[in-house]
Order: structure tokens, then sequence, then C-alpha cells
């Protein structure tokens, strides 16, 4: 049960230069225009898309001009990216060597420090030693009872200079 499609209208009659063209004869052709026929639209329909409009002259100029500004922002941009890379490089290194200088001075403090404790547990084992305790009052100047003093014409001046003198923390 097909029915036939409805008959399209038939364009107008082409005129000739000498009738005049009447208001209602320049609707007609607009509204001819602008409402597509039915086998065109059928055919629309079923066939891909139409391809999309060309782009006029002056859209391809405005974009040929904002190019420059794109361009010119994209570097900005990448300028700014440079910048930050090679601050946070330069932060990296300062840290690596500021960090590596106190690392060392930290170490040798800790090594004096180690030291100190040795010289000191030395000290503590040591004060209830008498040898070590007469070796220390002979460097203050101290004689024993029975020992006889013998004084050398190239003995240094003070006592303290036969011993050597360590340091306790």
């Amino acid at each position: 049960m097909d029915a036939a499609p409805p008959p399209t209208p038939s364009p107008p009659a082409p005129r000739t230069v000498t009738e005049p063209v009447t208001e209602q004869d320049v609707a007609e052709q607009v509204a001819a225009s602008a409402l597509p026929d039915e086998e065109s639209t059928l055919q629309d329909s079923g066939t891909a898309p139409r391809p999309p409009r060309r782009r006029t002259l002056a859209s391809r100029w405005r974009a040929a001009q904002r190019l420059p500004v794109t361009l010119m922002l994209a570097s900005l941009l990448a300028g700014l990216g440079i910048v930050q890379l090679s601050f946070q490089l330069g932060l990296m290194a300062y840290r690596s060597v500021t960090w590596t200088q106190e690392t060392r001075a930290t170490q040798s403090r800790v090594q004096g420090l180690e030291q100190d404790v040795k010289v000191l547990q030395d000290a503590e084992r040591s004060a209830s030693d008498p040898s070590y305790l007469e070796q220390l009052a002979r460097c203050q100047g101290f004689v024993g009872a029975a020992e006889t003093v013998v004084v050398s014409s190239t003995a240094p001046g003070t006592p303290s200079d036969n011993c050597v003198a360590r340091r306790l923390p």
C-alpha cells in the first residue's frame, strides 16, 4: 500500500525581461528555494551528512591574526616554565651543597665529642690508679719524699713544661 508521493509544485515559468516582477513572485521564489522538496530530503536522510561550509577569507584572516598572539602566549608560558625549572634546579644544587657542608661539620663535631667522651672515660678510670696520680703530681712539680732534687741548667722554667697537657672537656 505504497502511496504515491504528492506532486511537487513546478517552478514558476521564467519571465521575460519586459514583464514586471511583483512582490508575490519574489516571495514564491524565496519560499521555493527555502523549502527543500521531498525527494531531496529523502535522499539526504539516507546518505552521509553534508560537508561543512567552507571557511571564508575573513574567517581565515581572523585566525591568522590570532596566531601571533597565540604563539606569543605559548612562548611566554614556555619561558616561564624554563625559568621555574632553572630556579628549581638551582635550589636543589644549593640545598645539596649546603646539606653536604652541614653534614661534614656535624660529623666532625660528633668525632670531637666522641674523643671527649673517650678522654673523660680514661680520666675516670685513671683517677684511682696510683701510677697515674704520681705522674700527674710530677707534672705539677711535686717530688717524692725519698727523692733528691737535681736541677739541670737546661731544665724548663716551669714544671708543667715537662708534661704534655691533656685537655679535659
